[in-house]
């Protein structure tokens, strides 16, 4: 969790207020050995990249204005430690879970079959992190701290899926942390470009609010989003809540979150609810227009509601844990599962434990042992804090992940 959000601005200020300025170079490299079962093809074991953090380097600097002021920069870049690439692709390639795909059995003419494969497989190619290569794709952003509190503008992450990071077990690690049951489509946007956020923070509260517009657009794919959470001594608690406009300018992906924390005997429990609504998924409103040609507007219709209703969200993510540190040892257990009020009843659970053993302050080695147990129509498969799990080879079909791996910050 540290890792994820001690650059923010307020954070940044309090831990370098004596400094007039500094500008600091920092990164983590995290890599080790995979195996995935479930998948299509059987097993896939592989070297891979961000298994407990994502490998990336940074950049953060401030600069003191007096009078309370201080400017504030991050630039945090994301590259892949097997290959030295910005992007990756899940085992399962462009598969789509089921439910999406099964729009290829609507009842169409045999002859139309094709081009509702092809738009399948279009739609897969995009699945994956970074597949459009940006650079400072982690982060990215400038910032003007006052004495009432912290503007930020730039690629940054967002309020709900901060809350969802602090109080998840894992805090985003590994393939045990509770976004994986929900991670294809996802339930929560993580990150947002041309975002401005406006964030406060005092003795243990911490709250914020964040507006960003559409690339391409000053009309459609607005966001926005706010966040509160208080830290104390023995216990935490926030809520958080993002909801985010389509192409059409419709509603669409709207996550709504609670958490809390508690020490509780040597270690502390953590608890968090997610709920996910999207009922006009984003990208897909072209869809009857780049098919039309072949298959008539009536059918290509068709074919693009059948799409949009297997991207829907209906459901709540719910999430349950225990950590404990002694001396070089961290050993974590969670439960995770993705209630979906669907008819299509896409559930999934995870279940699984991690191990950190820390050889220095900067070192540790880890070992994550995690079950996907998917019922109905789920069929998702773990992932990585660094990459998507996919899809398992068919709806119902289980999966186990094992990572043994190596993590070094500097």
């Amino acid at each position: 969790m540290k890792k994820l959000f001690a650059l923010s601005a307020l954070a940044l200020a309090a831990t370098t207020c004596a400094a007039q300025s500094s500008v600091t170079i920092y990164g983590i490299l995290d890599g080790g050995v995979t195996r995935v079962s479930g998948l299509k093809g059987g097993s896939v074991k592989a070297l891979s990249s961000g298994i407990m953090d994502g490998s990336r380097l940074g950049f953060r600097g401030n600069e003191d204005l007096g009078g309370g002021y201080r400017a504030i920069f991050t630039m945090e870049h994301r590259f892949e430690m097997d290959n030295g690439t910005v992007s990756n692709r899940p085992a399962s390639g462009s598969q789509l879970p089921d439910r999406v795909s099964q729009a290829t059995q609507l009842g169409l003419p045999t002859v139309f079959q094709p081009v509702v494969t092809a738009v399948a497989a279009s739609i897969g190619n995009t699945i994956g992190v970074n597949l459009a290569g940006g650079f400072w794709d982690r982060q990215i952003y400038a910032g003007l701290i006052t004495p009432f509190g912290a503007i930020i503008a730039g690629r940054q992450y967002t309020p709900a899926y901060e809350i969802s990071a602090t109080f998840d077990t894992m805090g985003t690690q590994s393939a045990l942390a509770a976004g994986q049951v929900g991670a294809i489509p996802s339930a929560i946007d993580i990150r947002l470009s041309n975002s401005i956020a406006y964030r406060i923070q005092k003795d243990g509260f911490t709250a914020s609010l964040m507006v960003a517009a559409g690339e391409n657009s000053t009309t459609t794919g607005h966001m926005m989003g706010g966040m509160v959470m208080y830290k104390g001594e023995r216990f935490s608690v926030g809520f958080g809540y993002n909801s985010r406009e389509n192409e059409r300018a419709e509603k669409s992906l709207t996550s709504t979150i609670i958490g809390g924390t508690l020490n509780l005997g040597p270690g502390t429990a953590y608890a968090a609810m997610v709920q996910v609504k999207d009922d006009h998924p984003s990208g897909l409103s072209g869809i009857a227009a780049s098919v039309t040609g072949a298959v008539g507007p009536t059918n290509a219709a068709i074919i693009q509601n059948a799409f949009i209703n297997g991207f829907k969200q209906d459901g709540r993510i719910l999430h349950g844990g225990y950590k404990l540190t002694t001396g070089p040892n961290t050993v974590y257990v969670a439960y995770s599962r993705f209630d979906d009020k669907r008819i299509i009843n896409a559930d999934t659970s995870s279940y699984g434990v991690a191990y950190t053993y820390s050889l220095s302050k900067r070192t540790d080695l880890n070992a994550v042992l995690t079950r996907f147990v998917n019922s109905g129509s789920g069929q998702a498969a773990p992932g990585g804090a660094g990459y998507l799990g996919g899809v398992t080879s068919a709806a119902g079909v289980d999966s186990t992940s094992m990572a043994l791996g190596l993590r070094h910050r500097f």
